[in-house]
């Protein structure tokens, strides 16, 4: 068996498709499937249901993959230590981050942490979409992945091996241009109509926002009248398309509040559209580095 098979299989896992698993892991889908195959034969079991147009995980699979994300963490954590034992202690601290909140958030969060610790830390930063930082950090890649958080929204992110304190709010607020500069109604209104339904700018599956978006829509007792126009990962892009009057889409208020503070972009619809979120630092329950302890126990402490 060999380890690059256990990557395979959680690039699979996680995107459900054979094709976006092969781009992901940077080879051809043939030699992907053949891995897998490889993979499921040393196992002893089937792990993946090839017999529907998307890609699920069996029973055995389910299993087989909480284990295989545990071995490569412990793996990831492992080679860490080894290297920090190499060097002496160690003042890298790895991060990856959502690109909305590396743009607001972070850096002004983690200047207010500096200046209490007792290093000067070596920060290290990877911007991506949410299902791309859940990968770094299912791969022992970073020490901490912070991101927006919504109990509604699934997450790879499971309880039992990882932890994640709140260190900020945030609100996904309906956002539109306003009808003209003197006319501050949006121009893109919700609910919208069944006849008339509402121009949509839309975040990607792969996107945090877009999962917490179909998390709380889904429960909901509201209902919009949306038709699609636009899809993407990127907030920033979104925001964008927003201001060029392409349509309406739900957008976090920290990267908007000048707009808003301006009333270049206005709410779409009043405060009951509004979703509450949190912003949240996620770390493995295994044992880090001494800095990235050392850091998580000052951010814990701040957190009571």
């Amino acid at each position: 068996m060999e380890i690059n098979w256990l990557y395979d299989f959680i690039a699979v896992a996680t995107t459900r498709s054979f094709s976006r698993a092969a781009e992901d892991r940077n080879c051809s889908q043939p030699a992907l499937s053949r891995r897998i195959q490889a993979l499921e034969v040393w196992a002893g079991a089937s792990l993946l249901d090839r017999t529907t147009h998307s890609v699920n995980l069996t029973p055995a699979g389910e299993v087989f993959r909480q284990i295989a994300e545990d071995v490569l963490r412990r793996l990831a954590a492992g080679r860490l230590e080894a290297q920090e034992r190499a060097r002496g202690a160690s003042d890298v601290l790895k991060f990856a981050s959502t690109n909305a909140l590396s743009l607001t958030f972070f850096p002004d969060w983690l200047r207010g942490i500096e200046t209490e610790l007792s290093f000067v830390p070596n920060v290290q930063l990877v911007a991506n979409h949410m299902e791309g930082c859940e990968r770094i950090l299912l791969a022992g890649d970073a020490h901490f992945l912070l991101c927006h958080y919504h109990p509604a929204a699934t997450t790879a992110l499971t309880p039992s091996h990882f932890r994640s304190l709140r260190v900020g709010d945030d609100r996904l607020i309906p956002a539109s241009v306003p009808i003209s500069r003197r006319n501050r109604k949006p121009r893109f209104r919700l609910p919208g109509k069944e006849s008339a339904p509402v121009e949509f700018l839309s975040f990607r599956s792969e996107s945090g926002m877009g999962r917490i978006l179909e998390g709380v829509r889904t429960a909901s007792p509201l209902h919009a009248h949306l038709r699609t126009t636009f899809t993407s990962h990127l907030a920033k892009l979104l925001v964008t398309m927003v201001q060029a009057g392409r349509g309406m889409a739900w957008l976090p208020e920290s990267l908007i509040a000048d707009q808003l503070a301006s009333g270049e972009i206005v709410a779409a619809g009043g405060q009951e559209w509004y979703v509450s979120i949190e912003i949240h630092v996620f770390r493995p329950k295994l044992r880090l580095p001494q800095a990235a302890e050392a850091f998580w126990h000052h951010i814990e402490k701040g957190d009571r």
